[in-house]
């Protein structure tokens, strides 16, 4: 299994269950690992034989200050779901960190995985 990955992509949204943070936007922080199988792209050195890893960037750009998520396991889902079905991907472990969200900590999130996980052989 081959997978493509887009770390450290930081968007801004309302997110959060207490009355101030639904006053304001927090930046949350997405890793992905996406599996795909890049070889017939590597021949051919065309982006229409891959993912579209800027498309997925810009997808998440759009949904996410719009989704009204209180909790970053909600939003995780919500992203997993996004890359499967419209990306055709067939697994993704996704990691949505909220920087700063506890007092003496770097960061605090989640990391999921969903789909099926293609044969490594």
């Amino acid at each position: 299994m081959d997978i493509i990955y887009l770390h450290g992509l930081r968007i801004d949204a309302v997110i959060g269950i207490w009355d101030w943070e639904r006053k304001i936007q927090q930046t949350v922080v997405i890793d992905l690992d996406m599996a795909a199988d890049i070889r017939k792209a590597a021949a051919s050195d065309s982006l229409e034989d891959t993912l579209d890893y800027k498309g997925v960037a810009k997808r998440l750009r759009a949904y996410v200050p719009e989704s009204g998520c209180e909790l970053v396991e909600t939003l995780a889902e919500r992203i997993a779901g996004i890359v499967l079905d419209e990306f055709d991907v067939p697994w993704v472990r996704v990691k949505v960190n909220k920087p700063g969200a506890i007092r003496g900590s770097r960061d605090v999130g989640v990391i999921i995985e969903r789909g099926v996980r293609p044969d490594d052989g």
